[in-house]
């Protein structure tokens, strides 16, 4: 989870990357199978690698390994992993970050004994921290923001790990949702603001801490409630107790989790992601109607957007892009040629939907604009008379430091091209329109953003960070620093 912003690594896929899911389970007997049924579950928050560490009372056992949750853990290497306890972990590495040691969970040794952590987020002030503690003789194994975790939990001074954790966790900026095992304990964390998810859930008698419901669904495993910005439980064979250790600060969950990264099937903070799709949809109509005769998503993210959108504007929906569900990393050296193909890889145009249609396109957001000037372009080649497209998010015009791997300003279409108008005649179509900012937060079922303290992280959007990318100074966010919210206290002291 290391931040860097170049292009990513898969090039023909625009849209913004979670770093990350995180899993933990306590008290049931095949545990790391559990794990491996969560991490499936969440394998859209991170498709890069995998990796599991459980407890069997006297050692711990891990399994790690690079791509998807069904090939790292095969039945034999599941079955290696015993215990009534384990963690997991999903990842998506930003380039130069794909690195066998930066696969998570991380693990240590303490003079408590050991300790594995999964981390979702991203320290801003990781940078800093690590020459610190490389001056002070720390000897680092890889290059996650993570291990700067370990290695503040290791130096501290407290008496027992919880007092470790949250000493090691007052010192860090940042969004984070750890799930941390040692050998008598399970315990989950979020940042002080709530950036990236965390619930909490119950199956039989165990306990389940993960990024999404849909990890429990999935096992049939009871929510509980969502972990609250700021809280640490601390499960033991005793049961659960709850933690507040820090200053409590205005909550500011990611909202790209209701537009993009979490499941549709997923409650975030009491609200069902796929409503809130349709809701986005609904009002992106209401703010942009088009007079189309067809309303097409861009698969899969842009489904219940433009369903709401077509059940809003009353035009007919259909599948007029298809998605190939089976497509990984290419092995295809890209050529001039062969580049043009990257987009037909994973889509194509249903031809007897497009074909002589004003189309209206809706997907959830642009970033770069390559992908859908390629999306355009080959909907037009299938016969479209017009091309209108929708985007279910606010443009995308600074990035973020919490832990979405997006490009930098100067690769950012909106933050490059003066308008709207401007970035629709170079994706080539006969109108563009975003969802506004007032109108995403009346689809996600807030009154309206309060300029001063909104509910949400929407700095992708605004440019106004919560918590300062203390590493990032030369990023240049579109607000200066000293702009950024006077309630933000990173450090949650």
């Amino acid at each position: 989870m290391w931040p860097t912003f170049p292009l990513p690594l898969d090039a023909d896929d625009d849209h913004p990357k979670e770093e990350c899911g995180v899993f933990g389970i306590f008290g049931e007997k095949e545990a790391a199978n559990y794990a491996a049924l969560g991490l499936h579950a969440l394998q859209h928050r991170g498709q890069e690698a995998a990796g599991i560490v459980s407890y069997d009372g006297a050692n711990f056992l891990a399994q790690r390994g690079e791509g998807h949750v069904s090939h790292v853990f095969r039945d034999e290497k599941l079955s290696r992993l015993q215990g009534d306890r384990a963690v997991g972990h999903v990842r998506y590495s930003t380039a130069g970050g794909a690195n066998f040691r930066n696969i998570q969970p991380l693990f240590a040794t303490f003079e408590f004994g050991g300790l594995a952590v999964s981390h979702n987020g991203n320290l801003t002030n990781a940078l800093a921290l690590r020459k610190d503690l490389v001056h002070r003789g720390s000897l680092f194994q890889s290059t996650s923001d993570t291990e700067v975790i370990l290695h503040l939990i290791a130096r501290s001074e407290k008496t027992n790990v919880e007092d470790r954790l949250v000493d090691a966790l007052r010192q860090v900026e940042g969004a984070y949702s750890l799930v941390v095992m040692t050998e008598k304990k399970l315990m989950g964390v979020r940042d002080p603001m709530g950036v990236r998810p965390l619930v909490l859930g119950r199956l039989d008698g165990s306990y389940i801490l993960c990024s999404e419901t849909c990890a429990l669904d999935l096992m049939g495993a009871e929510f509980v409630r969502d972990i609250a910005p700021g809280e640490l439980v601390v499960i033991t064979d005793q049961g659960l107790k709850s933690l507040r250790p820090f200053r409590p600060q205005p909550p500011k969950l990611c909202i790209f989790e209701y537009i993009y990264f979490a499941r549709p099937d997923s409650v975030i903070e009491g609200k069902n992601v796929y409503t809130v799709r349709l809701n986005i949809g609904k009002e992106l109509a209401r703010e942009s109607p088009v007079d189309a005769d067809v309303v097409v998503p861009v698969p899969d993210s842009g489904v219940p957007a433009a369903l709401g959108y077509a059940r809003a504007i009353g035009i007919p929906f259909d599948y007029g892009i298809i998605r190939n569900h089976y497509v990984g990393r290419t092995f295809i050296q890209p050529t001039a040629k062969t580049r043009q193909l990257d987009v037909k890889r994973k889509l194509n145009a249903n031809r007897e939907v497009l074909a002589g249609k004003r189309v209206v396109l809706v997907d959830d957001s642009i970033v770069r604009g390559t992908t859908s000037l390629k999306i355009v372009e080959m909907v037009r080649q299938a016969g479209a008379s017009e091309v209108h497209l929708r985007i279910s998010s606010p443009p995308t015009s600074d990035p973020c430091f919490y832990g979405i791997d997006t490009p930098s300003r100067e690769n950012l279409i909106a933050a490059q091209l003066v308008n709207v108008e401007a970035i629709a005649r170079e994706l080539k179509v006969d109108s563009l329109a975003y969802i506004s900012l007032s109108g995403l937060y009346r689809a996600v079922g807030e009154v309206g953003r309060n300029a001063e303290c909104p509910q949400f992280c929407d700095a992708c959007f605004t440019g106004v960070y919560p918590i300062l990318p203390h590493d990032h100074h030369n990023e240049q966010p579109s607000l200066p620093y000293s702009q950024l919210s006077e309630n933000s206290d990173p450090k949650g002291e």
